[in-house]
């Protein structure tokens, strides 16, 4: 089914919506869950939440592109269970992605460093769109979908050991691009 028809379903307030969701995208929404949670049990639960979320949210919202609407919503609540858990002394997954871009990217508390985020953001976008495309492959796969290093070797032709090179270079590119455009880290 097409992303639009499934959007006018939920437009539409009809059930089917949901289970056309979870069939088209039910995957990508558990694996990506999964990859930042390291729990399938959390991980579905997420999954569950964001197909409630999707629901209460369309309408009003109606959204470009059904897939990124759907990751986003799924990445966020998988990050706040895991952000709840860590604060119960019990959550790994996230944590090492977050230390590999812990050097690249400054930390938002503030509202005035909200600011800079959107700066960060046009940045970080910008140097992507400079990037060869394996590369941007590699980085968003990596720190978006956040999967595992062996897993994108192995689909990106490389070893794991030239992998986790490949993405301490770009690290470096990203944090001399940032500091470039006078972001401090």
């Amino acid at each position: 089914m097409e992303d639009s028809a499934i959007i006018d379903l939920y437009w539409a307030r009809d059930q089917y919506a949901i289970s056309a969701s979870d069939e088209k995208y039910g995957a990508l929404c558990r694996k990506l869950s999964q990859n930042i949670l390291s729990s399938r049990e959390d991980a579905e639960e997420c999954v569950n939440d964001t197909w409630h979320r999707a629901w209460d949210t369309m309408p009003p919202q109606r959204p470009g592109s059904l897939r990124a609407y759907l990751a986003k919503i799924v990445r966020n609540l998988s990050i706040d269970r895991w952000r709840a858990r860590k604060a119960q002394k019990r959550g790994a997954g996230l944590e090492v992605l977050l230390s590999e871009l812990e050097g690249c990217i400054p930390a938002s508390p503030s509202a005035e460093a909200e600011t800079e985020a959107g700066l960060v953001s046009d940045c970080i976008d910008r140097w992507l769109d400079g990037l060869p495309q394996l590369d941007r492959v590699a980085f968003v796969r990596r720190y978006w979908y956040g999967q595992r290093v062996d897993e994108l070797a192995v689909q990106l032709g490389n070893t794991p050991k030239q992998m986790a090179q490949r993405l301490f270079r770009l690290r470096g590119s990203l944090r001399r691009a940032l500091e470039k455009e006078g972001i401090v880290l």
